[in-house]
């Protein structure tokens, strides 16, 4: 039998709250609404492992159509978890990271939803501005400025 092999990463999903502050956010950076969908049933439930669930989902996709964040709002059941304040050096998934054109510009576009700096924007040698944000909800955002390719 032939070895399956990896097509493509699909998405990263985030649990959120707010689902239409995080899509204004993420809309925000650059990101566009591909779809809005409710998810529920026994089936969905089967695949998380959650028993019966309803859950409200936003398929965020970026300008390069090739990487998808889903934004997941769950009604049933309850989160029961909070990982959002997590310092950068926890165990898990830590941060989404995207390479923009202007930092400082989407810095001060961002910092208007609620958006804060971790450290400092930092240089790295001649190739790369970058930094990290706790955005919308708390949640750790990477940033990535390409230097001399503009």
């Amino acid at each position: 039998m032939a070895k399956s092999k990896l097509l493509r990463m699909d998405n990263v999903s985030i649990v959120v709250e707010s689902l239409d502050e995080s899509i204004s956010f993420f809309e925000e950076i650059g990101l566009k609404l591909e779809g809005r969908a409710t998810i529920e049933g026994e089936w969905s439930g089967r695949v998380t492992g959650l028993g019966s669930q309803h859950v409200e989902i936003a398929m965020m996709v970026t300008p390069d159509g090739h990487s998808r964040i889903e934004l997941s709002r769950f009604l049933t059941p309850a989160t029961i978890s909070d990982h959002r304040t997590a310092p950068v050096n926890a165990l898990g998934y830590l941060r989404v990271m995207f390479t923009v054109e202007d930092i400082d510009e989407l810095l001060s576009r961002l910092a208007k939803h609620g958006a804060q700096l971790v450290g400092e924007v930092v240089q790295y040698e001649n190739s790369y501005r970058l930094c990290y944000i706790r955005g919308n909800e708390g949640l750790l955002i990477g940033l990535a400025e390409q230097l001399g390719n503009k």
